[in-house]
């Protein structure tokens, strides 16, 4: 089998994209580990997938793998890296293109400054929406801050889903913040029994942060969306930030637009093409 693909990138965060709507493509979990493999394959942190609407008023189905082969629910880097890709392909000639996921229906926009705006839906706060493992009266009540035991240390966290789960703590340098090691246990921990995304952020002002995230199925990456969001809406629910962020990763930066609860989060930032390219599998 030999599929035609695109390498992209939003701030660091790269995936490598299949046009599923002209050419057949039916993948196994390791023909996807071995796309994302940087030694033998393409490379990437995530494969995506652009395939024919599934129900009226939707432009196209969206779909998401992690580097591990699991099939994930949002990836908001991919989404403005999706709406580049069908448009640079010519399956589109839509400025607000209307896309199906996993987690639900998102709306992406490409603006004249050749930025993508998306916006990311509601957050979820509900313990059994993020999902977290909480029993009794707590299991159906969200909390501001939730205690997570990691090796005998009590660790204070927020928690929310972006359409995935996300984990989030505060840290004082983000330079020297243990992603690799803390953001691998908390990314497996019993209390998110689908796995999280870990974000470690630093709060510069209530109008920037710094973060960095562990992602769920890959390890740390240079840039996370939905992590991006999650950080912001964390952050405003505990007072600390403001509506409208500068969120600062080691990929770039990206503006996250959370007016408040009951209100949807749009995230703004590049995407950008690499290559094209063909695999045979």
């Amino acid at each position: 089998m030999r599929l035609k693909f695109s390498k992209m990138q939003g701030i660091g965060n790269d995936f490598v994209v299949f046009d599923a709507i002209n050419q057949q493509v039916k993948l196994t979990h390791a023909q996807y580990r071995r796309i994302a493999d940087r030694h033998f394959g393409v490379g990437c942190d995530q494969i995506l997938l652009v395939e024919s609407p599934p129900e009226f008023g939707v432009d196209f189905r969206y779909r998401i793998f992690n580097a591990d082969g699991s099939e994930v629910e949002q990836c908001g880097n991919g989404a403005r890296c999706f709406a580049r890709f069908v448009r640079d392909k010519q399956l589109t000639d839509k400025d607000r293109i209307v896309v199906s996921t996993k987690s639900g229906v998102i709306v992406l926009e490409l603006t004249e400054n050749g930025q993508v705006s998306v916006n990311m839906g509601l957050p979820h706060f509900a313990p059994a929406d993020i999902p977290l493992s909480l029993v009794g009266k707590s299991a159906q009540q969200s909390a501001r801050h939730y205690t997570v035991l990691v090796d005998g240390e009590s660790l204070q966290i927020g928690a929310v889903s972006m359409g995935n789960p996300h984990a989030v703590l505060l840290v004082d340098d983000i330079d020297r913040a243990p992603v690799n090691t803390l953001g691998k246990k908390l990314e497996s921990h019993d209390f998110f029994p689908e796995r999280a995304n870990v974000g470690f952020m630093q709060i510069v002002s209530e109008n920037k942060i710094k973060l960095r995230v562990y992602e769920r199925g890959v390890g740390e990456t240079l840039a996370c969306g939905t992590g991006a969001c999650a950080a912001v809406v964390v952050g405003g629910i505990w007072g600390k930030l403001a509506s409208k962020v500068e969120v600062v990763l080691p990929g770039g930066k990206l503006c996250v637009d959370w007016p408040g609860e009951g209100r949807p989060v749009m995230m703004t930032g590049p995407a950008a093409f690499v290559f094209d390219g063909e695999i045979t599998l």
